[in-house]
């Protein structure tokens, strides 16, 4: 059989259109966008680190992984597909390996701060999960044979889960049933969803029946309840609620009343603004990219340096992306200007 045709359109195209989709929030369009962007020009590793932001959006880790790795096949240093590997493990609740490749990107590149905040953050992670080092006191007891058994039970337990699939609704029966009171703080404002999702499962008539492609209403109800049980049981990891409380209850000794000005909210903010900006420079956008980058620096420049201790750094690095975007619209006397900013706060 012959290969199918290349899509009409263009690389450039489609990696916009994918962009502008993407920011959008419809992320099924978007990947079909780098699908095609891909059938153009195949392994192209921008492409491929954006289409696993897709995966990623859409719930599918497995597929995000695997197209940030094949970003990362030619060239172990490229930055965004470091970052993008590190963000998915990150998503998976692999927070020791996610650390690794932060502090991997962040070693090979000092210059971009996406990799700190993910230090940061990735051992803000860890401690909720186990504690600070100071509260853990390891022993050395035996030999390390025990790590590789450990390995290997992860894995057959793996596969066993691979091998779910009618046995599913009996073992969700069987997992203990997590205080409501704690769900609804772990989900937010996802609780009011699984809550809904819950009912039509006693409606038997309609459980019964299948959609247009054949697929069982049932099991995709089912399928909605296992994802919001795994980001609940993930964001437990991430930050347990007695971690919540601890946070609450410091917050009201010092008097830090304004959460929307809370240091990490404000760096997870920053750096997925600074995300968006670069997938638009990449995706072929250079003007909206300027624009949000234009945006971001006004908002940082009226921030103190103790809700951005880093202040200089983030001014230097959106006055480049705001000079690479004046660059990809042929304002040259504008972008070196922009650069020229840059390169003096470089030097403070």
């Amino acid at each position: 059989a012959t290969e199918a045709p290349p899509p009409p359109g263009t690389f450039p195209g489609f990696m916009s259109e994918g962009a502008r989709l993407g920011l959008r929030g419809e992320h099924g369009k978007a990947l079909a966008c780098f699908n095609n962007a891909l059938k153009l020009r195949a392994g192209d590793k921008d492409c491929l680190v954006a289409r696993s932001k897709c995966y990623l959006k859409l719930g599918d880790a497995a597929n995000a992984l695997k197209d940030a790795e094949e970003s990362l096949k030619n060239d172990q240093t490229f930055s965004k597909g470091l970052y993008q590997k590190a963000e998915t493990l990150y998503t998976m609740g692999d927070f020791e390996f996610a650390l690794v490749f932060y502090h991997r990107g962040r070693r090979l590149h000092p210059e971009l701060q996406q990799f700190r905040l993910g230090v940061e953050k990735c051992e803000e992670a860890i401690v909720n999960c186990v504690g600070s080092p100071s509260s853990i006191k390891l022993e050395y007891k035996g030999d390390l044979c025990f790590i590789s058994r450990q390995a290997e039970s992860k894995k057959a337990t793996q596969k066993l889960q691979l091998k779910l699939t009618k046995d599913q609704k009996w073992t969700r029966k069987q997992k203990p049933v997590r205080n409501p009171k704690m769900e609804r703080q772990l989900l937010g404002e996802f609780y009011a969803d699984k809550v809904y999702l819950e009912k039509l499962l006693k409606d038997k008539d309609l459980m019964e029946s299948s959609t247009k492609q054949g697929t069982k209403v049932e099991d995709l109800v089912l399928g909605g309840i296992s994802y919001l049980d795994t980001r609940s049981d993930f964001w437990q990891q991430q930050q347990p609620i007695y971690a919540r409380v601890r946070e609450r209850k410091l917050r009201q000794q010092w008097g830090i009343r304004d959460k929307k000005r809370k240091p990490s909210e404000l760096a997870r903010y920053i750096l997925k603004t600074m995300e968006d900006i670069d997938v638009l420079l990449a995706g072929g956008s250079p003007e909206e990219s300027c624009q949000k980058a234009e945006r971001l620096l006004k908002k940082i420049q009226g921030w103190s340096d103790e809700e951005v201790p880093n202040k200089n750094e983030l001014i230097g690095s959106l006055y480049s992306y705001i000079g690479n975007a004046q660059l990809e619209m042929g304002r040259t006397e504008a972008a070196l200007r922009s650069h020229r900013m840059d390169l003096e706060f470089a030097r403070q």
